[in-house]
């Protein structure tokens, strides 16, 4: 692996803070693939993809704030996509990157949806990961039941165990592939003991959603969508319970008229951690 850890200055309504994120492949490319994870996941989710395309691009793959080495907010309810977009505006501006493709993951697809809809948007490439403007609530609720948990584990493997148990639905990995998936997000405490790479308070504006809240929310998502102009790639986990059948086909319907491409045995969300799902982000960006 061949890559930089750097950081990224970023402003808050209360101050400022840091995003970490790798950079891959050569800095002086002006290609550049901005890859974003989901809600508590971490820019290694992207190692492979970016092993993949480092030759092609430069890869940038941030901590979203408040998960892996970036720093946590200390007004919890700002953890919402408006203030994860201020960051990214910031870190393009900090790798030098006017135009980019990008890969979003579940969050990282909806920090991308309000990216693309900017007039003078710098995505010319879009790729949406088991992600849409119609979030199922239940699904949502379910996210929101263990997010907050503070789980702590004496010994890795239990901790392996649990976070392979409550991802069951990225589909079918080796052990080899979960035991990663798991230590990249996970770290030792002062005492030793396993916990999340994420802070916990990441759970409050989950759980303090509605009904009436997400309604208003998806409104807005989906007017956003209507303004995206750019090339549209959507991946759906074919078992996903947070992407519905109904809202792929109308994103294919509507505003940038996705490309749809399932993949099967795989719920929410595909991980592109295997070659045949890398080769659906390389075929789409590359061709």
């Amino acid at each position: 692996m061949s890559f930089q850890r750097k950081t990224v200055q970023c402003l808050s309504p209360l101050g400022l803070h840091n995003m970490s994120y790798k950079e891959w492949g050569d800095p002086n490319n002006s290609k550049v693939l901005i890859c974003v994870h989901g809600i508590t996941r971490v820019s290694d989710d992207f190692d492979g993809v970016a092993q993949a395309l480092m030759q092609e691009y430069r890869v940038i793959c941030p901590d979203v704030v408040g998960r892996g080495q970036s720093d946590w907010l200390a007004n919890p309810q700002l953890y919402q996509i408006p203030q994860y977009v201020s960051d990214m505006v910031t870190l393009l501006a900090r790798v030098n990157a006017e135009t980019v493709h990008w890969l979003g993951t579940s969050m990282g697809g909806l920090i991308g949806i309000g990216m693309a809809a900017m007039k003078n948007s710098p995505i010319a490439k879009l790729i949406l990961n088991d992600v849409g403007p119609t979030l199922d609530f239940d699904a949502l609720l379910r996210i929101g039941e263990y997010l907050g948990k503070d789980m702590r584990f004496n010994q890795f493997d239990d901790a392996v165990n649990y976070i392979r148990e409550i991802s069951a639905s990225f589909g079918p990995h080796t052990d080899a592939q979960w035991h990663k998936m798991a230590g990249d997000v996970l770290k030792q405490n002062s005492q030793g003991e396993w916990v999340r790479h994420y802070d916990l308070s990441l759970a409050i504006p989950v759980r303090a959603a509605t009904k009436e809240t997400v309604e208003i929310g998806q409104k807005m998502l989906w007017l956003a969508y209507d303004a995206i102009t750019c090339p549209t790639l959507l991946v759906r986990g074919s078992q996903s319970d947070l992407l519905s059948v109904d809202t792929a086909k109308q994103m294919q319907e509507r505003g940038p008229h996705a490309t749809l491409v399932e993949i099967e045995g795989v719920g929410h969300a595909p991980m592109f951690v295997h070659p045949q799902q890398i080769d659906i982000v390389k075929n789409f960006l590359l061709t």
